[in-house]
């Protein structure tokens, strides 16, 4: 499945320092998946004590990534 960013996702993943492959690897075998508003899902992933959030939709054979950002597993 591709994996394709939005402008939004490719600057905020750039300014937090997450890789791509992090994030795909993430996306293609998540801990849990999240149904959220307007269609949208959200995928954690733990990594080293951290709850990444990748905020995305899913299009055909396609993710769309929103945002991506590491957070405390504890908010979630």
């Amino acid at each position: 499945m591709d994996v394709v960013y939005t402008l939004h996702a490719e600057e905020k993943i750039a300014e937090r320092k997450i890789s791509k492959a992090t994030i795909e690897r993430s996306l293609k075998n998540p801990d849990t998946v999240l149904e959220a508003a307007f269609g949208k899902q959200i995928a954690h992933k733990l990594i080293r004590n951290k709850l990444l959030r990748i905020v995305y939709t899913q299009r055909s054979e396609k993710y769309v990534v929103i945002t991506a950002y590491f957070t405390e597993p504890e908010r979630y």
